[in-house]
């Protein structure tokens, strides 16, 4: 495990150490940036916690958070962290621990390292192309780069499951994915269905707790970069369903296509 990955781990127990604090004993108001999406204090606390830990690195950073960046600014950018401080935004204002902190580095449009925090469930998913891909559970800082190495369980899991298994958006479920499952129930029978919240849905495929994702609607480059590097090192896919290609980051338009994740 290298020192960028270490930076951003430590960047993300900060951020979910913040963000609970806020979830737990404050009240925050809801406002609504210019595509109507939520924004919290919470947000904006992530973000700043996350930049004190990322500047360090002098690797330029992409944060949905963070000033409007020209494509013009970054077209030549051969690294990038990709950062969303808080994933699910409507999840944590609902209340139901179904939000991430996002932190990937990209290099040549390839996400070579990830990290998702999940703080209300202390969870930490991480990985990198050299190392493969680790779940810890039960850790809310970072006290030293070994521990976490000896607590880690390597990605995918041998995870036993009766039927087929899908995981869809809880806040974003399209006609277009109904569509989509109702097509698998004829390929392989029953299909269980499980709706979550943030880019937990690539966690649970690049763990091996579902078999794909398809995501049929609306998302941006900072909320897959993370999960699809854990998914890549986890031997997943994660499929451009425009391109049939992996996914690709820093591009002109920062709006996804709709994409496979299996």
């Amino acid at each position: 495990m290298n020192k960028l990955l270490e930076i951003a781990i430590e960047a993300s127990l900060a951020a979910g150490k913040r963000i609970m604090e806020i979830y737990e004993n404050e009240d925050f108001e809801v406002d609504f940036k210019g595509d109507d999406s939520p924004l919290t204090i919470a947000d904006l606390a992530s973000h700043e916690i996350i930049m004190s830990y990322l500047k360090e690195t002098d690797i330029p950073v992409l944060s949905e958070e963070g000033k409007d960046l020209p494509y013009e600014d970054r077209k030549n950018w051969r690294q990038l962290w990709i950062v969303d401080p808080i994933d699910g935004t409507k999840e944590f204002i609902k209340k139901n621990g179904e939000f991430t902190v996002n932190i990937a580095l990209v290099e040549d449009q390839v996400p070579v390292l990830g990290v998702i925090y999940v703080p209300a469930l202390q969870e930490l998913y991480f990985s990198s192309k050299e190392s493969g891909s680790f779940k810890v559970e039960n850790i809310t800082d970072f006290t030293s780069l070994p521990q976490i190495q000896e607590l880690s369980t390597k990605l995918p899991l041998q995870v036993q499951k009766e039927n087929y298994t899908v995981v869809a958006s809880k806040s974003h479920l399209s006609p277009e994915t109904v569509e989509y499952i109702s097509a698998l129930e004829k390929e392989h029978g029953k299909v269980e269905s499980i709706s979550k919240g943030s880019s937990l849905k690539l966690c649970m495929v690049a763990e091996g707790r579902a078999d794909c994702y398809p995501r049929f609607a609306p998302t941006m480059e900072w909320d897959t970069a993370a999960g699809q590097a854990i998914c890549m090192y986890a031997g997943k896919t994660v499929m451009d369903y425009t391109t049939k290609k992996e996914m690709l980051y820093n591009r002109e338009n920062l709006l996804n296509n709709w994409f496979l994740v299996n």
